[in-house]
């Protein structure tokens, strides 16, 4: 009995001993590869992902594109996953079940269906992001599907903080052009979403938000619009002085600038811009829901500049409350354009 006792004790002692051998050689860690992941999560910081309060949900900008073919920035929540830059591109694939989730926004996706996103690599030194679909990416109709289809990538993709350039492969391989001609034989940056005519003999250019409307379910969405300009450089008064304007006859478009407001200048103190407009009809109106329409406007037009945190306007050089307008705006610059 005696020798039993002592050759289990011998056999305890050589397993403790044993493991505790195997764990200093590194040969068996049990914490290794949960630290390991807790190492990959804290990374996730770099990218800027915002994990909403519903659980494993994430705000995402998706771009579709209505029934002008003009492309439209939605935020979307989709699932969190490793990879989300190709989840986003997955969930802007068109789909019977995408159609009838964004049936009363009037959008519809860009992506043709059956596309595969066959593979993803992310340059996380120079920013490059090499997306690799299958052949049913090429299934689309005409020059302007392929324009949509090539920015809505390009534009989706470069919301994430580490992505500045997209190279796009069709079974992997880089073609020199897509079937009505786009280039895309080398890497694609976002630049002129929805342009106004042509850049000829232009200096400039500003990116403009104005309004789209579904007017079948009472649907309005914001659509940032390229505008060319003479100014030497894109800058904050040309691109206000163009919502002023209104939009282009070109696109069946709106804002929210009430007819008869005139912008006569602008102010950057701060990181608040401050917006000096009349009301060439009279009195301002005594609606909180017109200024707050306006701000919002006026806010993503100049979101398009990193300077600018706040919005502040100012009727005929006196700010609100010296104007005798008591009533709270949100002067914060908007986080997305549309929320859907």
């Amino acid at each position: 009995m005696d020798n039993k006792r002592i050759i289990l004790v011998l056999l305890i002692v050589l397993i403790v001993v044993s493991a505790a051998s195997l764990k200093l050689k590194g040969g068996l860690n049990l914490f290794s590869k949960k630290d390991d992941e807790i190492e990959i999560i804290r990374s996730d910081d770099d990218y800027d992902f915002e994990i909403t309060e519903e659980d494993g949900m994430r705000k995402t900008v998706l771009y579709f594109k209505d029934k002008q073919g003009l492309l439209v920035p939605v935020m979307r929540k989709i699932p969190w996953e490793e990879g989300i830059a190709k989840s986003a591109l997955r969930n802007m694939v068109d789909s019977p079940e995408l159609r009838e989730s964004i049936s009363s926004t009037g959008l519809s996706p860009i992506i043709p269906a059956g596309t595969k996103i066959r593979g993803m690599a992310i340059d996380q030194e120079t920013g490059l992001c090499k997306v690799d679909f299958s052949e049913e990416i090429l299934n689309y109709d005409s020059q302007k599907d392929e324009e949509s289809l090539i920015k809505g990538i390009v534009y989706t993709l470069t919301e994430f903080p580490t992505i500045n350039e997209v190279q796009i492969l069709v079974e992997g391989e880089v073609m020199p052009s897509l079937k009505f001609g786009a280039d895309v034989s080398s890497p694609l940056k976002r630049e002129n979403i929805n342009l106004v005519g042509n850049l000829d003999g232009e200096r400039s250019k500003v990116v403009v938000y104005y309004k789209g409307h579904n007017f079948e379910e009472d649907f309005e969405y914001f659509v940032p619009v390229t505008i060319p300009t003479l100014a030497p450089v894109p800058n904050i008064y040309t691109a206000l002085e163009a919502l002023f304007d209104g939009p282009p006859l070109e696109f069946s478009l709106t804002s929210d600038i009430p007819e008869g407001t005139s912008f006569h200048g602008v102010d950057i103190k701060d990181g608040i811009a401050y917006v000096d407009i009349s009301f060439d009809y009279g009195d301002p109106p005594e609606d909180t829901e017109v200024f707050n329409d306006m701000i919002k406007n006026i806010g993503l037009t100049l979101s398009e500049f990193d300077q600018v945190e706040r919005v502040e306007l100012l009727i005929d050089g006196k700010s609100l409350d010296e104007a005798g307008l008591d009533f709270y705006i949100n002067a914060t610059i908007p986080a997305f354009a549309n929320e859907y």
